[in-house]
């Protein structure tokens, strides 16, 4: 069996993608903050082929720990950068871990003989910081897709501004080191939706949900999304971990980096179909898929759909 090392795997897209890679017949890894506190974790012992699962304590910020973790692992998914809206130091809480983070993963990753491909989880502020707002020169109608140049505006929320910087990090290590043993590959959701696999109170994910469904903004960035009533993109979670393995399996993908998405609907529509009504317009495309759907294989499930999961 093939050992693959998901850090941030107990999250709310990290369970879906350990449970995704348990099914298919690896050995999984998955990293905890404080392995002491079994309520992040112990909702991955009850998948089926949990028997081949291990948690392992990790600090992205420690090479010496991050090193132990992932020396035997012939796969690693790094989806471990926090996904925060309420931010008090960006510096601290955001641009530190996310960007160190990722500068000192590639360092240890580089050394590790045993490591055939390495998946980022990015997000679509890799293409544009000022999601789910269209960037600088775009109207909301317009499109987007892999052609397109990103877009990073130091305006946007401190975590899209990490993780465009944390992408720009991946893209510039490539680009200096071109005769790697290893595939990168990086893929790039839009608002990941769904139902969550366990019973955290944790998630911002899960809690996006919640405040859309019942129209509560506790920060000015869910109050920016009422008061524009912004056009969502959005996909689904289960889609999210099936695009992770993809990428993770299939050969030939070094440096590409996929837009993971469905269909986008108003903040309006996102809050009736939250609330089992149906949506008063028509779905827009506006990120595009093209990419994920022919080189990743991927069909992806209506927003319609995702959103009845989060309810039921």
């Amino acid at each position: 069996m093939k050992k693959v090392g998901i850090i941030g795997g107990s999250g709310f897209i990290g369970s879906h993608i350990t449970k995704t890679f348990l099914n298919n017949g690896f050995e999984v890894k998955v990293s905890a903050t404080d392995i002491t506190n079994e309520n992040k974790y112990k909702h991955l012992m009850e998948f089926e082929h949990s028997d081949h699962l291990y948690i392992s304590e990790l600090n992205v910020e420690d090479k010496s720990v991050l090193r132990e973790f992932v020396k035997d692992c012939d796969i690693v998914i790094h989806g471990g950068t926090p996904f925060q809206l309420d931010v008090k130091d960006p510096q601290t809480e955001l641009f530190v871990p996310t960007i160190k983070g990722t500068e000192n993963f590639l360092e240890v990753v580089n050394d590790i003989p045993s490591i055939e491909k390495v998946v980022f989880i990015a997000s679509v502020a890799a293409y544009n910081t000022n999601f789910p707002l269209p960037p600088d020169g775009k109207s909301a109608l317009d499109s987007i897709s892999e052609e397109d140049t990103p877009f990073m505006s130091k305006e946007s929320h401190p975590y899209a501004q990490a993780k465009f910087i944390a992408n720009e990090t991946v893209n510039t290590f490539i680009k200096t080191h071109p005769n790697l043993d290893f595939e990168i590959v990086s893929v790039s959701p839009v608002a990941v939706f769904g139902k969550s696999l366990s019973n955290r109170e944790d998630s911002t994910s899960t809690g996006l949900q919640f405040l859309l469904k019942n129209k509560i903004a506790p920060n000015p960035f869910v109050q920016m999304l009422f008061d524009t009533d912004a056009d969502f993109a959005i996909v689904n979670v289960k889609d999210v971990a099936k695009a992770v393995l993809k990428a993770a399996t299939i050969d030939g993908l070094h440096s590409k980096n996929f837009l993971i998405t469905s269909e986008t609907y108003s903040v309006s529509d996102v809050s009736l179909m939250l609330n089992g009504l149906p949506p008063k317009n028509k779905a827009k495309i506006i990120y595009q898929n093209n990419m994920a759907t022919s080189q990743l294989g991927i069909s992806f499930q209506n927003v319609k759909d995702t959103l009845r999961e989060y309810s039921t």
